[in-house]
């Protein structure tokens, strides 16, 4: 009887292991998987920290790249040489719409691209600053040679008969209209105020608001050299 209690006993030990290891296998096989899901998604996670942003993610201005207006103008520059988008390939253009009987936002906004090229520094002789005016009964080309070059000598002014300066608004979406006070001689203007940039292939790339940081032109015009 004591004899058949050690075999029992030994039968009862091994079915026992073969329990416990049937058991732990698939634990085992489940916890390996799980941890090589985990490698998985952290290497993921570290691919997608090292790729770097791209352009239109790091630039303060709006995106605009595609866009199917702001194409090309045919005007007048302030030498009396005529002038068409194409002609400044090769360069970052910045182009601006204002006047300069502007008192504060056409000023401003030229200032602005004034100081974003002094912090560019040596890049800035890729860029070309275009100021084109909403107000050619006044902006001749000798008054714009007198108020574009003031703020940076290779800032280059446009203008054009009224009908062009009008056909020319509508290709860039420009609002601009005349606003005269009763009682008073003279006239100003309302119009949009923000900057089209385009790259260096003359594909227009960036929409910058009336207000942006000289620094923030200075990064964005830059990103596209």
């Amino acid at each position: 009887m004591q004899e058949i209690s050690m075999l029992d006993s030994l039968a009862f030990r091994r079915n026992q292991r073969v329990k416990i290891m049937s058991y732990t296998q698939p634990r085992n096989k489940i916890m390996r998987k799980f941890l090589c899901f985990l490698a998985a998604v952290s290497f993921s996670a570290m691919l997608v920290a090292c790729k770097p942003a791209d352009d239109a993610a790091s630039t303060f201005g709006t995106d605009i790249t595609g866009a199917d207006f702001a194409s090309d103008f045919n005007l007048t520059d302030h030498t009396g040489e005529p002038k068409r988008l194409e002609d400044f390939k090769g360069k970052v253009v910045a182009l601006f719409f204002g006047f300069t009987h502007c008192p504060d936002v056409c000023p401003t906004t030229m200032a602005d691209l004034a100081a974003a090229m002094r912090l560019m520094g040596p890049a800035s002789d890729q860029v070309q600053v275009l100021f084109v005016t909403v107000d050619p009964e006044r902006d001749t080309p000798d008054v714009l040679a007198k108020f574009v070059p003031h703020f940076d000598a290779r800032f280059i002014g446009l203008t054009g008969t009224p009908e062009q300066i009008d056909a020319t608004a509508k290709v860039f979406k420009i609002f601009y209209a005349k606003q005269e006070t009763p009682g008073q001689s003279g006239y100003t203007l309302d119009h949009s105020a923000g900057i089209y940039v385009y790259d260096k292939t003359g594909k227009i790339r960036l929409y910058l608001k009336y207000g942006q940081k000289p620094t923030e032109i200075a990064h964005d015009l830059s990103r596209l050299l």
